[in-house]
């Protein structure tokens, strides 16, 4: 059984930064919301706040690598913003970063599934794309093997 979490998934845009949270078990993210990013300086501020009230201490953010896996000038715009985010929270908070390749499209094709189309998507799609990239790290920190000890019969 993985150990409670609480973690914020943050998906980095310089329009928009969508948020999401995890259930207090760390098993599922679920989306919160997204704050404008034109000011750097208000999101922070605004973000600061979601960090304290919810008492997060892991967060996770999304860096948007070049499809070859490469490092490029987005990469150091989220880092640039983890570093303003950081100078306002607490220390002892854990900070992961998760390569975000390919999140937008996950969470587009999952927003299609369940009958939305891209217009009436515009306004949550980054907070999918932060439970995308939370989930990724909440799936790849989970225990694997089976949560039923062996020698227990089935039900």
């Amino acid at each position: 059984m993985s150990e409670w979490v609480r973690a914020l998934g943050i998906d980095y845009g310089t329009v928009r930064i969508g948020l999401a949270v995890s259930d207090d078990l760390g098993f599922l993210a679920h989306p919160l919301e997204t704050v404008a990013g034109e000011n750097p300086d208000k999101a922070v501020i605004e973000i600061a706040r979601i960090v304290r009230e919810r008492k997060i201490g892991d967060i996770v953010i999304g860096l948007p690598l070049h499809t070859n896996g490469d490092e490029g000038k987005a990469v150091k715009k989220v880092r640039g913003f983890a570093e303003l985010l950081r100078a306002e929270l607490e220390p002892a908070i854990r900070w992961h970063e998760i390569d975000e390749r390919y999140t937008t499209m996950m969470a587009m094709e999952k927003l299609h599934s369940a009958g939305r189309n891209e217009k009436n998507s515009r306004k949550i799609i980054d907070q999918a794309s932060a439970v995308e990239i939370l989930q990724k790290w909440l799936d790849d920190r989970a225990p694997t093997g089976n949560f039923f000890p062996a020698d227990e019969p089935d039900l």
